[in-house]
């Protein structure tokens, strides 16, 4: 399971990007399971970053899931429509639903 920082704004988001491809890479083929926990500063760079990790993850054939994502991220990930390709449980909108 993948850790993430307590911060991912714009200014960590390069490094924090880094360090997550680089671990992808050693996580077990059948998925990858992100902890967002301990996740308390962020912005959208938080939701560029874990977008490219998925993007890697299923580049090397793995699944990619989100865990433990704080109230807020899941909010922000929901306004944004990508809720469903990244948090564990989010449960797609219907048409016309809000």
């Amino acid at each position: 399971m993948l850790l993430l920082p307590s911060t991912i704004t714009a200014q960590e988001a390069p490094d924090a990007q880094r360090m997550l491809a680089q671990v992808l890479q050693h996580e077990p083929e059948t998925g990858v399971v992100v902890d967002a926990a301990g996740l308390r500063t962020f912005d959208t760079s938080a939701l560029a970053v874990l977008l490219e990790c998925r993007r890697l993850a299923q580049a090397w054939g793995k699944g990619f899931v989100v865990r433990n994502a704080p109230d807020k991220l899941q909010a922000l990930a929901r306004l944004y429509g990508v809720d469903v390709l990244l948090i564990e449980g989010a449960m797609p909108t219907a048409p016309g639903g809000g």
